[in-house]
């Protein structure tokens, strides 16, 4: 039996990862560690958690000690490594804490897994998730592919750039067998309502402002979560050691136009009269460093591995739409901070 650490596992890509390798390879030992920070959620989790092939260990990459003691303990054949700090906004009043999480413990991670196969790297393998931000903004025109050049504009795009770099460096200098992506904007069920989406629907939902930065100009680049979550299975799988791979969604929307098109479909399932929600948009002072666009060229891992995204986005959106709506528990304990007991009352007994 093989034995995969996930990194971050009760976040918002790396529960939906955790659930897919659980269900999926039951001969796997699935090790789920994750801080519980404030975007950590175990009731994320609650259809696993008492699967024979899953444990959750609650740790911080952090403590370099405690990562070589895991290491030594489960005796990983594999990390795929989710774990940061991830919103900008929060990267901007406290970038050391960016630094921290997300290249020093990227930095103890891979400390530990030179540590513990220094004797035999065979079957082994340091999968790290990053991000499109590391690339920069683009403008009208052009779409990021794996040989763009690094051009952080935030400190969380350059405490993600930093890591990405240590985790090649590792590669080559010490023969540690790794793997990167770098993927768009994801979306889906059981994501943290400070992002745009939930967020959003959220506001909708509860006649709140809709805050757009800016004159909602900006453009990203939309990736269904589970689309990204079966294109890192599959790069975990059949991807080449230290090769880079980007995960796309083909889906560029201005942040105006999504939100718009999303006040239309809530309009319609809220039973309102339609344009009644896109009276909450309220443009705002746009954020600092705030890069116009991105969009992934992830045609080499549908290339080379036959990776595809399976929804258009608007199947995506409304889908999830639809899940926000039916969790109306699920979005209240978060957005209260309920949702941060699940822990003490689930695991802390065990």
């Amino acid at each position: 039996m093989k034995t995969i650490l996930i990194t971050g596992g009760a976040g918002f890509i790396g529960s939906h990862l955790v659930r897919l390798f659980v269900n999926k390879y039951p001969d796997y030992k699935i090790v789920n560690l994750d801080k519980l920070t404030y975007a950590g959620n175990l009731a994320n989790l609650k259809d696993i958690e008492d699967k024979a092939n899953y444990e959750f260990v609650k740790a911080d990459i952090v403590d370099g000690e405690q990562m070589l003691a895991l290491f030594r303990k489960y005796q990983f054949d594999g990390v795929i490594h989710l774990a940061a700090e991830s919103h900008v906004d929060r990267s901007i009043s406290n970038p050391t804490a960016f630094v921290f999480t997300n290249v020093i413990g990227t930095v103890n991670l891979l400390n530990a897994a030179r540590e513990c196969w220094k004797d035999n790297t065979d079957g082994k393998l340091f999968y790290h998730i990053s991000t499109d931000e590391v690339y920069g903004s683009l403008g009208t025109d052009g779409l990021f592919t794996e040989a763009t050049k690094y051009d952080p504009h935030s400190p969380y795009s350059a405490s993600k750039a930093s890591s990405d770099h240590f985790v090649r460096a590792y590669c080559d200098t010490f023969g540690l067998p790794t793997l990167v992506s770098n993927c768009s904007n994801n979306y889906g069920s059981f994501q943290f309502p400070e992002k745009l989406i939930p967020l959003f629907i959220h506001n909708i939902r509860n006649k709140k402002p809709l805050p757009v930065y800016g004159k909602g100009e900006n453009i990203r680049d939309w990736l269904w979560v589970e689309d990204h979550a079966r294109a890192i299975d599959l790069i975990f799988h059949q991807g080449k050691v230290g090769e880079t791979y980007n995960i796309g969604g083909h889906n560029e929307w201005t942040n105006i136009d999504l939100i718009r098109l999303m006040c239309r479909i809530l309009d319609r399932k809220l039973g309102r009269e339609e344009g009644s929600s896109s009276k909450l948009i309220t443009f705002v002072k746009d954020r600092a460093g705030h890069d116009l666009r991105y969009a992934i060229d992830s045609s080499k891992l549908q290339y080379e591995l036959g990776w595809t995204p399976s929804l258009q986005f608007e199947e995506g959106l409304e889908k999830t739409i639809d899940w926000y709506l039916e969790n109306e528990d699920w979005l209240e304990n978060v957005t209260s901070g309920d949702y941060q007991k699940y822990y003490q009352q689930q695991y802390s007994k065990r």
